[in-house]
């Protein structure tokens, strides 16, 4: 490292980390990034299974996810993703084939969903008409207000005469999605910064975007040479195992080595965070990460030999499935097509055995996807994440630390105070956040130099 200039070590290689270390790297500092993985991406990466590139999950962001799309921006890869003009999303039962569109159209929000909530064919038309009250009313929902992080979101819709029909086929169509809960665990905080930013905010916001391409492709693979390009070095296979003051700085241990830093941005999981930080850089009781949790999600996984789907994908009423994705494209399948189911909020089925899963699951994708029986399945594998996201329970927020605890210590990581839930977006807030306050640091002691001078 040049010692005249700020040294930051980066401790976690997510996209938070990534994030962070990017930031840093093009102000000038030195910065070193310690990943205990062989690769960086987190929970965005892929691997190959029978000559298929195979993501572990299936990650979609929204046109309001501005600081994910300046990301990728930076990573030189938003030529790799695709993003709808228009929000349109088809809805599919899986005991009826027609099909129902939540798609929005050249009005102005919340006017630019209200033709296809009128015309949603899963709801009566009573139904139709609370919903759209509903929906109104949680605009006016102040997410910011510790009251309302304790409450549930199911509470309150349950309050306002939702049926668990308009629950199933609307709100947790998008919210167990996107808050990895469903309505019942979800807080409203939480479940409000979704739809009024996602929906209510902007007529735009919600158009969804996804990769066409491997996430270590996106990401990772990016992101190692943005950061080489950028000066910084970047160590994989390192963890680390300590973190502790050293005079005016911090000294980052992992294994043998040593890694002298100004300041340390901490970005790893919220369980690894609090093993590693000294003892009384957060306010909080011990296990607080623990009673923050982590919730799980499921991945399934079919290859056909056959086209079964048109779209790109459908999300799904009536059913234990809620969104399949084509991954044809991004996987390399050049005959048949690659689907992937996502199940979000999984605690139930996480540990089931594959065969089981199958058992379970694979009717479900015949109904939707094969009802005439005549494409044959030639793979069906399952890939799961027991930690994907920190569990957005009512109360949830006050287990989320600030990105900045000590001096010169900071963390990030979609699970610390961003406001928004544990999503691609979170997570990069949080790096950009983390940094910020490094710059700031030294910024002020630059200054502080000039004024002794």
């Amino acid at each position: 490292m040049n010692t005249s200039r700020k040294r930051v070590v980066v401790v976690g290689g997510g996209l938070a980390g990534i994030a962070a270390a990017l930031r840093c790297a093009d102000a000038g500092c030195d910065v070193v990034l310690l990943e205990s993985r062989p690769w960086l991406g987190g929970l965005t990466h892929s691997f190959r299974r029978s000559g298929l590139r195979v993501d572990n999950g299936q990650h979609v962001f929204m046109r309001c996810c501005t600081s994910y799309r300046a990301l990728l921006d930076r990573l030189g890869t938003s030529d790799l993703v695709t993003l709808q003009d228009r929000l349109d999303v088809p809805v599919r039962s899986t005991r009826d084939e027609r099909t129902a569109r939540l798609r929005r159209v050249g009005l102005p929000a919340p006017l630019h969903l209200a033709p296809a909530l009128t015309r949603y064919r899963w709801l009566s038309p009573s139904e139709r008409v609370r919903l759209g009250r509903t929906l109104l009313a949680l605009g006016h929902v102040d997410r910011y207000d510790d009251a309302t992080d304790r409450i549930s979101f199911g509470e309150w819709l349950t309050a306002r005469g939702q049926s668990a029909r308009a629950v199933e086929t609307v709100w947790d169509l998008i919210g167990t999605a996107t808050l990895n809960a469903r309505a019942d665990n979800a807080s409203l905080a939480l479940a409000a910064t979704v739809f009024q930013v996602g929906l209510l905010d902007s007529a735009s916001a919600a158009d969804l975007g996804w990769s066409r391409v491997p996430l270590r492709q996106l990401h990772g693979d990016a992101a190692a040479a943005a950061l080489e390009a950028a000066g910084a070095d970047v160590r994989t296979r390192t963890k680390a195992t300590d973190i502790a003051r050293s005079g005016d700085g911090w000294t980052v241990r992992a294994g043998d080595s040593a890694y002298e830093a100004d300041d340390v941005v901490l970005a790893v999981p919220s369980r690894n965070a609090e093993r590693l930080l000294p003892q009384g850089a957060v306010r909080m009781p011990p296990g607080w990460s623990d009673t923050l949790g982590a919730a799980p999600i499921v991945n399934l996984h079919v290859v056909y030999d056959r086209q079964v789907m048109e779209e790109p994908f459908v999300a799904v009423v009536d059913g234990s499935v809620q969104w399949v994705f084509d991954r044809t494209e991004a996987s390399g399948l050049t005959c048949g097509q690659y689907v992937a189911a996502s199940l979000s909020a999984a605690d139930t089925v996480v540990d089931r055995p594959t065969a089981r899963l199958r058992e379970e699951y694979l009717p479900e994708f015949e109904a939707l996807l094969n009802p005439s029986g005549t494409a044959e399945i030639r793979d069906f594998f399952v890939t799961r994440e027991r930690e994907a996201t920190f569990r957005p329970a009512p109360g949830s927020a006050r287990l989320r630390p600030s990105t900045t605890m000590l001096d010169g210590l900071h963390l990030a990581g979609a699970w610390t105070a961003t406001g928004w839930p544990a999503t691609m977006e979170g997570a990069v807030r949080s790096g950009d956040s983390a940094a910020a306050h490094v710059l700031a640091r030294r910024l002020s002691a630059h200054v502080e130099r000039e004024a002794v001078a």
